[in-house]
């Protein structure tokens, strides 16, 4: 799968990088099997996604769980190719923030 991987978190639209930077690189690895986690600030979680194709657009859709700030979290969000090495997606949370955000492929 073309989103496998570890992408490094290298924008994000409400967030700035001193912040999304703060305890790791900020960053989003995903599995063959569509399972993955990230990190971002004080918010992980673990993914479950699927590639989903509507129309003429292919992109990965997730629902995620997990924490922000050690309080128990949860969402959704998609990311889709923007290049061979580069995303864009969203990541929102459950009745709360949404932000647009860019990675690119971590180095192997």
């Amino acid at each position: 799968m073309k989103y496998e991987g570890i992408w490094h978190i290298t924008q994000m639209d409400m967030w700035d990088e001193d912040y999304f930077n703060m305890e790791v690189q900020a960053f989003i690895q995903i599995g063959s099997n569509g399972f993955g986690n990230f990190q971002f600030g004080l918010v992980s979680g673990d993914m479950d996604g699927e590639v989903v194709n509507t129309g003429n657009t292919e992109r990965f859709d997730f629902t995620w769980e997990g924490n922000d700030e050690n309080d128990p979290a949860s969402g959704s969000g998609w990311l889709k190719l923007s290049g061979p090495e580069k995303l864009k997606g969203r990541i929102k949370f459950h009745h709360g923030d949404s932000s647009e955000f860019v990675a690119i492929r971590a180095a192997s």
